[in-house]
């Protein structure tokens, strides 16, 4: 068996999520067809995490593995591009080592969420505008204690099938432009629906629903119903995964 990476992007706003669900359009199944009917063999990809509904990707990875060479990989990324539809984009498909794994290789992830400082209906559909306009210094407050800790149970989903909610951050942190205020954060794993409802606990700091303490209490409660609502996922972008060195 060969094994390749495929680096891709989409726009989420139609699916139900990068996987596979029943009866629920997603990401994976469209090139998982895709692939199978260009290569004329059954191909599953593999991606490198889970994104929610609605949640965008700039930056993605997956893997496939194929009976046979794929001797033009440029000629396929080209076929693709012409088969799927608009809202998928494949940026490049290559070659690498038979133990590279696009979800267990990768050393880092990082997100984007945006919000809109104004009204703008040029980029609604992939920002939020909340009401009132968060204190940017307060949430960068809060991120400096978000770093402090691992256990992030108090913002991931209840009853997934993960064996520790222990993540490493690397990056958090608010930077705002002309436009808008952008929230990044980077890390070695996330939890499901981590980032929105951190996001969503900041706004509260940010918006004075809670305080700094109440925000690290929160943390330290290990209780999902303690942080705030998670925003939506229109304005979250999955935009860099990192992996060491693996092209063949």
């Amino acid at each position: 068996m060969h094994r390749y990476f495929i680096e891709l992007a989409y726009n989420g706003s139609e699916y139900n999520g990068w996987q596979i669900q029943p009866n629920a359009p997603s990401v994976q199944e469209e090139i998982n067809k895709a692939l199978t009917l260009l290569l004329k063999q059954e191909i599953n990809v593999t991606g490198a995490g889970r994104t929610d509904t609605g949640v965008h990707a700039s930056f993605f990875v997956a893997h496939f593995d194929s009976d046979v060479v794929i001797a033009h990989t440029q000629a396929l990324t080209d076929k693709l591009n012409r088969f799927l539809g608009k809202n998928i984009a494949i940026k490049d498909i290559y070659a690498v080592q038979p133990d590279m794994h696009a979800r267990f290789s990768a050393i880092s992830r990082t997100y984007k969420y945006h919000i809109n400082k104004n009204k703008n209906p040029f980029t609604y559909p992939f920002a939020y505008r909340p009401h009132p306009l968060p204190d940017i210094r307060l949430m960068n407050n809060a991120c400096e204690l978000l770093l402090r800790y691992e256990d992030f149970t108090s913002f991931s989903k209840l009853h997934t099938d993960v064996k520790t909610n222990i993540c490493h951050l690397m990056e958090a942190n608010w930077e705002e432009t002309d436009e808008q205020l952008v929230f990044t954060i980077k890390a070695d794993r996330f939890l499901r629906n981590m980032v929105r409802a951190i996001v969503g606990t900041l706004l509260d700091v940010g918006q004075g629903r809670i305080t700094l303490e109440q925000f690290q209490q929160i943390i330290e409660s290990k209780d999902r119903c303690k942080a705030g609502t998670s925003v939506p996922g229109n304005a979250l972008f999955l935009c860099d995964i990192e992996y060491p060195p693996c092209k063949i």
